[in-house]
């Protein structure tokens, strides 16, 4: 009645996460290879150091350390809004020891847009400037980021967070 649960499979879209320091890195990409227990992945490793030096400031609650020790494909989103670092990522994660879950084509297009996009450094430059010209400008280029943005989901979920931080007129 309900069907079974999706298997890995190459093509298909995961996302996973691995240990830096006291938080994790989030994996974003697709499966190139299984074999038993091991799964081939290429895409991208983001690192979110704008929201672990938050939390190390003191800045952040409860909820930012849940997305920076127990992330999933749902709250990692809310990570990138600070800067962050990524680079390809191309490995094998053992499925005894990596989490490894499937996520829908649409989210990895959106999460690799969101990232590729730079849109992260574009949104801390607006939450980390007081209020003045130097955040105006800032306001400006994002809004002109956003309206060039082809991607509409994206466009859509660029808006969202930025209606829901109050940084855009």
């Amino acid at each position: 009645m309900f069907g079974k649960k999706p298997e890995l499979k190459e093509g298909l879209h995961v996302f996973s996460v691995k240990k830096n320091g006291e938080y994790n890195d989030f994996i974003f990409g697709v499966v190139t290879g299984l074999q038993g227990r091991k799964v081939g992945v290429n895409g991208i490793i983001v690192n979110p150091v704008g929201l672990k030096n938050k939390v190390a400031q003191g800045k952040a609650g409860e909820r930012s350390v849940e997305i920076l020790t127990k992330p999933n494909p749902d709250n990692v989103i809310l990570a990138m809004v600070y800067r962050v670092e990524h680079e390809n990522f191309a490995e094998v994660l053992d499925l005894d020891q990596d989490k490894c879950d499937l996520i829908p084509p649409r989210i990895y297009q959106m999460v690799d847009g969101w990232i590729r996009e730079s849109l992260p450094e574009l949104v801390n430059n607006v939450l980390s400037l007081s209020d003045g010209p130097e955040r105006d400008q800032a306001k400006r280029v994002l809004s002109q980021k956003m309206d060039s943005l082809v991607d509409k989901k994206l466009k859509r979920t660029l808006y969202s967070i930025c209606r829901s931080l109050k940084i855009l007129n």
